[in-house]
């Protein structure tokens, strides 16, 4: 195989597929070749676009050419290597014919689909974060009062609130001392009453010996 001639050739194809857009040097045929997704748009950081450089060895086709990725824009830090692996897998299976055509176009719809996933995820991370903040707007938001449920809160809050006023009754009644039991009491006289603010039987008396008390309310009785 004449490798020279072999390259020379596809040299002169690639230049008239790709139109004057091929940058090409001489002797050892270094050349790059441009990619872009079909959205891309550079003042917009749409899309993706990238240089393919490729060298000759001396038996190409025999052997992978050389291949370098440059002047990538809107590239994640992983999509040169993985760009470039693809690309070598490729090249293998054309060893031992001109090769340059099908490794761009190979290229060229790796980085399509690249740019479809990238801005698949994009949507979706906004779908997501849209989601989330609507859900939070909720949540701040908590259930809506209607009158129907204002009213049935409404009935049980005063329900809770009569038995919570009887139980706090009837502990603090169990709390009573003898006296204040005495003084509680609804039937207590009046005379009673009297007899113990004037203080003609000392409080002291009731306290420590409420059974003497009471006797001597009986004998005044």
């Amino acid at each position: 195989m004449d490798y020279k001639e072999e390259q020379k050739i596809e040299i002169e194809a690639l230049d008239s597929i790709y139109c004057g857009d091929m940058e090409t040097t001489e002797p050892n045929y270094r050349f790059r070749i441009p990619i872009k997704t079909e959205e891309y748009e550079p003042d917009m950081e749409n899309g993706l676009s990238c240089f393919l450089k490729f060298a000759y060895p001396p038996t190409y086709p025999e052997i992978v050419p050389e291949i370098e990725i440059i002047d990538r824009e809107n590239f994640e830090e992983e999509d040169e290597i993985l760009l470039k692996e693809h690309i070598l897998n490729q090249a293998e299976e054309y060893l031992g014919m001109v090769m340059i055509f099908n490794l761009v176009s190979a290229a060229q719809e790796w980085l399509n689909e690249r740019w479809d996933n990238m801005r698949k995820e994009k949507e979706e991370a906004i779908s997501k974060k849209l989601k989330e903040d609507e859900e939070a707007e909720m949540a701040m938001e908590g259930t809506r009062v209607t009158v129907e449920s204002f009213l049935a809160w409404k009935t049980k809050f005063d329900m809770e609130r009569k038995q919570f006023k009887k139980d706090k009754d009837e502990k603090d009644l169990k709390k009573l001392t003898g006296r204040q039991l005495f003084m509680a009491d609804k039937t207590l006289d009046q005379s009673d009453l009297k007899f113990l603010e004037e203080g003609e039987v000392s409080l002291v008396l009731y306290n420590d010996f409420p059974f003497l008390y009471f006797f001597l309310i009986m004998i005044m009785l």
